[in-house]
């Protein structure tokens, strides 16, 4: 006879306080168990419990670090839900920006429609731009996209493609420029310019845009008017020379340039001066000068 002593934990068997021994016959020990068996083995409850206990543990070992998160999350007393709706979490930040863009959009285009029915047009086109430069500062170059194609196609169900294609080549498209070079962090010089030839090329295309309308050449109309002036004036001054069409058009696109640049430049200037009442003054490169008479 070999005995064997076997300790047993008190968790599991708190009635058993003492060691219990167990004893094997030598014959018992050299025997084969078949694998023919085909009964399953039967466990007492204790040792069931063992395993149903250690199964639980091996499943906590290897949950995901997401739910451990919101475990912790929620033994705190803050759910996922009230941390997405926070004022700095996405799901606000998002919403935010919507409301925003979409306020920015009505009211230019309700502006728009107003000022183009009472033919006041003149006086509020410097500010046509300007919603969607603070959408770009605000919120990124994403969310001024989203203003100008929102005022784009307000002004298609309200006032007709015509409107809608002249706000987008005379202010949009000049707006959605300028506010992503002050997004990047552009100077004035590169902005002024790239606005430059944006407003220059708008113009133009507006142009071509109501010669297709009327059915009339206005773009040859304007040449032919600049060529008789010039002509007029060289021969008031005594000069004997007729001025070649190359001549005129190259004056001509001058013209159209310089008055792009004053005026791009006069709503740098403008815009500079809102937004820094805005309080985002930091997010802008202003010129020296400038930011010093800020």
């Amino acid at each position: 006879m070999i005995p064997l002593r076997t300790y047993l934990h008190s968790s599991f068997f708190p009635s058993i306080s003492k060691p219990t021994t167990f004893s094997l016959h030598p014959h018992f020990l050299s025997l084969h168990f078949s694998p023919s068996l085909k009964s399953p083995l039967k466990l007492k409850p204790p040792f069931s419990s063992i395993l149903v206990k250690a199964s639980n543990f091996g499943v906590a070992v290897f949950s995901n670090e997401n739910e451990e998160e919101e475990e912790e999350e929620e033994d705190k007393g803050v759910s996922k839900e009230l941390h997405d709706l926070s004022p700095n979490g996405p799901v606000y930040q998002k919403t935010l920006q919507l409301v925003e863009c979409s306020m920015f959009a009505a009211l230019t285009g309700l502006v728009y429609f107003l000022s183009n029915s009472l033919a006041i047009e003149n006086y509020f086109s410097c500010f046509f731009s300007l919603p969607i430069v603070i959408s770009s500062m605000r919120w990124g170059v994403d969310a001024g996209r989203k203003t100008l194609v929102a005022t784009t196609i307000l002004l298609f169900v309200l006032s007709g493609p015509v409107k809608a294609l002249t706000y987008l080549l005379k202010h949009g498209i000049v707006g959605y420029t300028m506010g992503t070079l002050w997004r990047s962090g552009a100077s004035w010089n590169l902005s002024i310019f790239l606005c430059t030839i944006v407003r220059s090329l708008g113009a133009v295309g507006f142009v071509l845009i109501s010669s297709f309308l009327i059915r009339e050449n206005i773009l040859a109309l304007i040449t032919i008017n600049i060529h008789a002036s010039l002509t007029f004036v060289l021969t008031a001054s005594g000069v004997n020379s007729i001025p070649s069409m190359n001549l005129i058009y190259s004056l001509f696109g001058t013209l159209v340039l310089l008055n792009s640049g004053c005026f791009m430049f006069l709503l740098h200037l403008l815009y500079s001066v809102f937004l820094t009442r805005m309080g985002l003054k930091s997010s802008l490169r202003l010129p020296r000068w400038l930011e010093r008479n800020l």
